[in-house]
């Protein structure tokens, strides 16, 4: 055999294994990577398409997404028309495609069942050849907003406390309630409050909160599963009211009392440790009357949402007993230090005084969500009544009460004291409606419970569904 002969047997043995490996390259090169994160299974009259396709270093020669029905394809991206999406590359090899689409951009798109599909092609072997990959989704187009209807009268609001509406909300899973300015208040099934109740009748508890205006806008609202969205207005007067204004003196005996106490139990002060002079303890004191005084309420409105979503209370609740009003709910204080003013807060409360280690017992039925010390409020127990609805008792000396306990009117929670930002042995009581103070003075009466509540609870016998 020749040398010829055998350079070309060579040539050609090297040849079959380059297309045979190429073969191999094929068959294992796979196509784009692709998640199709929204929508997963409805669509409502504005929805979000996102996707994210992976590929190696994201080279891609084709990326289609469409909504399908009834045989016709209406695009929600490609390369040629990218619309009004968002293409952001992630990283190497991954992009995620974001747009918002509704009944504006797509009015062909009708109530039913349609397919969102995403292709994308990538090139393999050096751009020999494709691969590609597409994934489809059925969903449901649902293009009706809920429905919402009043079922109560003669809503009256107090600035600065609360009020209930009764109404009706279909489809029955929407996410609904009140909507005071920029601040929600869930509605909760009346179902076991309610006569006959529908599925879909609900109660609300709301609130003109203190700090805002006594103009805010107030109204039903409702959301769908599909994100379909309403609002309905409902009967309503608002009264104002007048709040106190106080000046407080802080001295140094007080600095040195109370400051070291919170740095020492409050894990947000952990980093601080006070010097002992009279400056440091005042900025300290102006740290936690101001900065972990809006923590602490920060911390208030999440403790809300694991409200129980039933009316766990029984009557009017209780003040405590034989005790002394020393300040009221949304008094203005300006703090006076060698009498120049360093601070102003308002005073979310009641401050109750009787005698020293006084016994303090739950105002109402409820569980126990919260009790250890917590931050201006010293030693204190949180008792969640259900719907949104909570009471706070501060600056004890002791604690009888765990978390997940249920209590009763009248059972014994700890003692009062002065723990926290207190000024002397008393209990700082308040009320909270999603985390947010309300007047208690309301709940503490039998006529405005009756009025306000269950007079409207019983006007709504057999309403809904």
């Amino acid at each position: 055999m020749s040398r010829t002969v055998v350079v070309l047997a060579v040539l050609v043995l090297a040849v079959a294994g380059a297309v045979a490996g190429l073969f191999v390259i094929l068959n294992r090169a796979e196509g784009p990577a692709i998640e199709l994160v929204r929508p997963t299974d409805l669509v409502g009259r504005s929805a979000v398409f996102e996707a994210t396709v992976e590929a190696p270093r994201s080279e891609l020669t084709a990326l289609e997404a469409v909504i399908e029905q009834d045989g016709a394809a209406y695009p929600l991206f490609s390369f040629g028309d990218p619309a009004a999406a968002d293409m952001r590359q992630e990283g190497p090899d991954r992009i995620r495609i974001n747009r918002t689409f509704d009944r504006e951009s797509h009015p062909e798109i009708r109530a039913g069942t349609a397919t969102v599909r995403v292709s994308a092609t990538r090139p393999v072997v050096f751009g020999l050849s494709e691969r590609s990959t597409t994934v489809a989704v059925d969903v449901e187009v649902r293009l009706q907003p809920p429905r919402l209807a009043v079922a109560s009268t003669f809503h009256y609001v107090n600035h600065g406390g609360s009020e209930a509406v009764v109404y009706t909300v279909s489809p029955s899973d929407s996410e609904s309630g009140v909507r005071v300015g920029d601040r929600l208040y869930p509605g909760y099934p009346a179902a076991g409050l309610v006569e006959a109740a529908g599925d879909n009748l609900r109660l609300a508890f709301f609130a003109l909160d203190y700090d805002q205006d006594l103009n805010t806008p107030i109204e039903l609202y409702a959301t769908d599963a599909a994100g379909n969205e309403a609002s309905a207005q409902f009967d309503h007067r608002r009264f104002p009211r007048n709040f106190r204004r106080a000046r407080i003196n802080v001295s140094d005996g007080f600095l040195r009392r109370v400051v070291p106490s919170i740095v020492s139990q409050a894990p947000e002060l952990a980093d601080e440790q006070p010097d002992g002079t009279d400056e440091d303890l005042l900025d300290l004191y102006l740290f936690i009357n101001g900065e972990l005084r809006r923590q602490n309420r920060a911390t208030l409105i999440e403790l809300a949402a694991g409200t129980a979503p039933q009316v766990l209370w029984d009557g009017a609740f209780r003040q405590l007993a034989n005790s002394q009003v020393e300040s009221g709910f949304a008094d203005h204080r300006t703090y006076l230090y060698e009498g120049d003013e360093v601070d102003q807060q308002v005073h979310l409360g009641f401050d109750l005084a009787s005698t020293a280690n006084a016994p303090i017992r739950a105002s109402n039925d409820g569980v126990v969500v919260r009790a250890d010390y917590f931050g201006i409020y010293g030693n204190c127990v949180i008792v969640d009544h259900g719907m949104g609805l909570q009471s706070l008792y501060a600056h004890l000396s002791s604690i009888a009460v765990s978390p997940g306990d249920g209590v009763e009117q009248g059972q014994q929670l700890g003692l009062s004291g002065q723990t926290g930002l207190a000024g002397g042995d008393h209990l700082h009581f308040a009320m909270l409606l999603n985390g947010r103070p309300v007047s208690p003075v309301e709940w503490w009466d039998p006529h405005w419970i009756e009025d306000r509540i269950l007079r409207k609870l019983r006007a709504a016998s057999g309403a809904g569904d």
